[in-house]
């Protein structure tokens, strides 16, 4: 189907082949429409995007927050190919999509547009494009698939010398095919690993290097939202939720559902039946009564990292944990992520300064001499160790909060041992 390199040079020697229609168009600036923003669809925006084009979309089934994600405007199916100086084709062959590309769809067309169509060769009237090319309403076309496969060699469109053809066969290789084995048992690895699937199309579309990035203040949020919703008393009845981000970037440049995905299912999970993901996480706070708020805090300075910090505040319920209150009267925690490991940097109005690996143990103090060995002689005679501890205070020998990070979960009586030191008011074990 496609030249071959005999047909080329016969075309060279004979001063046919003109090069400067195949090479040499800038793309910066040039807007091109992606015609089907499935998966094929979205990877050719991405590089689109990447070759400084301006990428708009139709696809009557995509969704408006993934299109965002990646810069790519959705518009109609008139609208595209009234804007595109390139139309790319990634749709299926269906009854509304057949011969969807016809003398009247040309006529709505740029003069001098390009058509690439690696779909299903029926998406397109291959006579009306063949019109369209000979009148210069198509400047060149690309076509990797046909109404008839193979077709003749003796096909108008095959010999046209504004088309470039390729034999519909890429899937078939064997390097593809050696390509797609090891994504598969990749995305099974990372599945069963827990990580994040940066090729899901119906979780929050987030590209493969913005995921890593965000990858630790993923695992802080989660966290975050285990740690709060154990503080209630009784663990539910939350109904309002504020999260807030703080950062130095646009708000642009950093979307924050996964982070927010991930915060309900630390909320509710620990406190349900409901497994919580990517998926299903707003609708799973939304058929719980949960009401989510969203603030971005915008800092000055360089932003290096996607976020400062996160903070997780939940209204009008009460604490087993009475210092976990802010002022101004929620359950309040704030995180931090330091050389890639989550913190916990904060609990109601009092700072702290403990890695969110293992457990906690949180004690409210009066602030005096010799407390950290009290609890730290009790923890090691159960032998738990001690991973992390961090003391915040309003002032010296005022109250204070003692957050201590354990590998083990400590037995009650060892809880009951702690809570008897005289200056401990407080203490609240919770579990990650």
């Amino acid at each position: 189907m496609a030249r071959n390199v005999a047909q080329a040079d016969a075309s060279l020697k004979a001063g046919k082949w003109q090069r400067n229609k195949y090479v040499g168009v800038s793309l910066v600036g040039k807007t091109i429409a992606i015609m089907g923003f499935g998966k094929v669809g979205s990877e050719v925006a991405r590089r689109a995007k990447g070759l400084g084009m301006h990428v708009i979309a139709h696809d009557p089934y995509a969704a408006a927050d993934r299109a965002h994600a990646m810069g790519v405007e959705l518009v109609t199916f008139d609208e595209a190919i009234a804007m595109a100086d390139f139309i790319s084709l990634h749709m299926p062959l269906t009854p509304s999509t057949n011969k969807l590309f016809n003398d009247e769809t040309f006529a709505k067309m740029k003069k001098g547009v390009r058509i690439i169509n690696v779909a299903r060769g029926g998406v397109i009237d291959e006579e009306a494009l063949l019109r369209a090319l000979d009148a210069g309403i198509v400047a060149q076309a690309a076509l990797d698939v046909f109404t008839e496969e193979p077709p003749s060699p003796e096909y108008k469109l095959v010999l046209h010398e504004n088309v470039t053809v390729t034999p519909h066969l890429g899937a078939s290789t064997a390097e593809a095919q050696e390509g797609v084995a090891i994504e598969i048992a990749e995305a099974v690895v990372g599945a069963l690993k827990g990580e994040l699937a940066a090729t899901a199309v119906n979780a929050p579309m987030v590209p493969a290097e913005v995921m890593a990035e965000l990858t630790p203040y993923v695992v802080l949020a989660e966290k975050l939202g285990r740690l709060a919703v154990q503080l209630l008393t009784g663990g539910g009845g939350v109904k309002t939720v504020k999260l807030s981000y703080a950062s130095a970037r646009a708000p642009d440049d950093l979307d924050t559902r996964l982070i927010r995905a991930m915060i309900i299912k630390g909320l509710i999970e620990p406190v349900s039946s409901i497994f919580v993901n990517l998926v299903n996480a707003d609708f799973a706070a939304k058929q719980r009564g949960v009401r989510i708020t969203e603030e971005r805090i915008l800092l000055d300075g360089s932003p290096e990292s996607p976020l400062d910090f996160i903070q997780v505040q939940i209204a009008n319920v009460e604490s087993k944990f009475a210092s976990a209150i802010s002022e101004t009267g929620e359950i309040t925690v704030e995180g931090r992520v330091k050389n890639g490991i989550p913190y916990l940097t904060k609990i109601g109005s009092f700072h702290v300064d403990v890695s969110l690996e293992g457990s906690i143990i949180l004690c409210r103090q009066i602030d005096q001499p010799g407390m950290i060995g009290a609890v730290g002689g009790i923890l090691g005679e159960q032998s738990i160790n001690v991973s992390f501890m961090s003391v915040g205070r309003i002032a010296p020998r005022k109250h204070a909060i003692m957050a201590i990070g354990i590998d083990q979960e400590p037995s009650r009586e060892t809880l009951r041992q702690i809570g008897e030191i005289p200056a401990i008011e407080e203490l609240v074990f919770l579990k990650l």
